[in-house]
């Protein structure tokens, strides 16, 4: 499965949680809170999408979506 699987809005916010999740593991990260507060509400969005209603294996489907986003910024397509 690549990206283009998934709807775009899903791949828009695991991407957002990556680079949140990045900039919090980073070395003395900025603003700390708000980073955090952040996390905790993109992965909610993301828990609660309703595309996880049409997958026929949600947890196949949440590792497809992580693949696919992790190979896309690596810069290769899956």
């Amino acid at each position: 499965m690549d990206a283009a699987t998934f709807p775009d809005d899903l791949v828009q916010t695991w991407k957002a949680w990556n680079a949140t999740y990045d900039a919090l593991t980073a070395p003395r990260p900025h603003d700390t809170t708000a980073l955090r507060r952040r996390l905790l509400n993109l992965s909610v969005r993301l828990w609660w999408h309703p595309y996880w209603q049409t997958a026929p294996s949600v947890p196949a489907a949440r590792s497809a979506l992580r693949q696919a986003v992790r190979a896309q910024r690596a810069g290769r397509a899956v």
